[in-house]
């Protein structure tokens, strides 16, 4: 799965896509909301993704967010959960809801983040920028 998000003006209006592939087929998914930032654009990107699966599996998901890739692969998100949800200077945590949500689909399901490097060549990762760029303006229109 690949996953972006996307915000015009932060916060502002957002979009967030991802594309499901499985076996040869392809599954873009995408869409926004009128005031929001680009951090939860991308967490909510991985959140549709996984809801689109049907049944438990193993996922890699790449994505071009170290915010959403480093929680997981730096285990950023177990201090957040044994802190209840604070920041290691106390205050709290943003996007908490949405931190919530994702990391029970990550436990549901068994799934690898693999930061990769946004608007680079990656064919995959270019489609979801340009997805959730047109939600952007499907809020805007």
């Amino acid at each position: 799965m690949y996953t972006d998000g996307a915000c015009s003006g932060n916060p502002g209006p957002g979009g967030y896509a991802a594309i499901l592939i499985y076996r040869g087929h392809e599954r873009e998914i995408s869409g926004g909301e009128a005031s929001t930032t680009n951090n939860r654009m991308e967490i909510t990107a991985v959140i549709e993704g996984l809801k689109c699966l049907k049944e438990r599996c193993r996922v890699n998901i790449y994505s071009d967010s170290a915010y959403t890739v480093n929680a997981f692969n730096n285990r950023w998100i177990e201090g957040w959960v044994s802190s209840g949800w604070r920041k290691p200077d106390g205050k709290p945590l943003s996007n908490v809801e949405l931190w919530q949500q994702l990391l029970s689909l990550v436990t549901f399901h068994e799934v690898k983040f693999i930061k990769v490097k946004g608007h680079a060549d990656n064919k995959y990762n270019n489609r979801c920028d340009e997805l959730a760029r047109k939600a952007i303006q499907r809020i805007n229109s």
